[in-house]
């Protein structure tokens, strides 16, 4: 298992290497630049700058330099921890991030749990009760999750919310509580702002491991060794967790390398319209305002969660299912 892991590890410094390139190339694609797009601005409000004002504009950030060397410059700062300035905000960027990080971890935890925590009692049911009024319900349920878009579940329920009680239930914290320092009643404010958030950013992915799971589940319900424990008279519940769930359950475990930055982005267009203090949206401004060092430090931040999740994936799956971890010694 430690030489498992080890394996896996040695990769993580040649992924982001990688990833670090393609969102260098991401970026750069649209044409333009900042001080271009800052330029339209000023003529859109009616005011104007010379060319040597643009260009002084243009070296000061570097923007006068072949691709190339603009991202060896970005790399190096990076890894001496140096995530650069701000283009847009003027600040630096580990102080944007840093602003919005914890809030954001908090979001996609609550969203992680929320979702395996309901996922798994939903595909177990619905397994186990095949045909049932209960898979019948849930079928429905799951088919209504992944077809309704996030963001429209989050515009409908903002619509009611405010149509029939009179309250906005954007963001993360009651105004008094917007600014303020942490504290326990702030900690308490979150509490009760949070479940909505956590519920729109879960739903879809709640309603696809449970379909995934109920098919995977059915597959090995009636194979030869349920039958087998059956006659020797244990109990259907302890049967199926302690077995056919085992297996069953690695797809959604593999999951988590596209899941868990899916759901740490706060769902970009969901944080955007509920308003949420999360990394997403400062990611929306970035791209629009074509600030490429904010905008490329968080799509790197994205591309490494995809990697820490595909690694937690694969050292869960070994520890689930000993056909990998026999395969693996095999292959050494």
């Amino acid at each position: 298992m430690l030489v498992f892991i080890l394996k896996r590890l040695m990769l993580l410094p040649v992924l982001m290497f990688v990833f670090s390139i393609v969102s260098f190339i991401l970026i750069q694609a649209p044409p333009g630049d900042f001080v271009t797009s800052y330029v339209a601005e000023l003529a859109a409000s009616g005011s104007s700058m010379d060319q040597v004002q643009i260009e002084a504009l243009r070296n000061l950030y570097g923007l006068d330099q072949p691709a190339y060397v603009q991202y060896f410059k970005w790399v190096s700062r990076m890894l001496q921890g140096d995530l650069g300035l701000s283009l847009d905000f003027q600040k630096p960027i580990s102080e944007l991030i840093g602003q919005r990080l914890l809030l954001t971890v908090i979001l996609g935890l609550a969203t992680l749990i929320f979702t395996f925590m309901v996922a798994l009692p939903i595909g177990i049911i619905s397994a186990t009760r095949q045909y049932s009024f209960f898979d019948y319900f849930f079928t429905v349920f799951n088919y209504v999750g992944v077809a309704t878009p996030t963001f429209m579940t989050a515009l409908i329920l903002m619509w009611f919310a405010f149509s029939n009680f009179g309250i906005t239930i954007t963001g993360l914290f009651s105004p008094e509580f917007a600014d303020a320092s942490w504290s326990f009643a702030r900690v308490v404010d979150l509490a009760k702002h949070i479940w909505l958030p956590m519920v729109i950013l879960g739903l879809d992915g709640t309603a696809r491991l449970a379909r995934i799971l109920r098919a995977n589940l059915l597959d090995e319900l009636n194979k030869p060794y349920m039958e087998m424990a059956r006659a020797k008279g244990m109990s259907e519940w302890r049967l199926v967790l302690k077995y056919p769930l085992r297996l069953a359950i690695n797809p959604l475990v593999s999951s988590l390398g596209w899941y868990l930055p899916l759901i740490f982005s706060g769902s970009l267009i969901v944080a955007t319209v509920l308003n949420l203090p999360t990394i997403g949206p400062l990611l929306l401004r970035s791209l629009i305002s074509q600030d490429m060092f904010l905008a490329g430090t968080i799509v790197l931040t994205y591309f490494g969660l995809a990697v820490i999740g595909t690694l937690l994936s694969d050292i869960l799956l070994a520890w689930l299912d000993p056909r990998i971890r026999m395969e693996e010694a095999s292959g050494r």
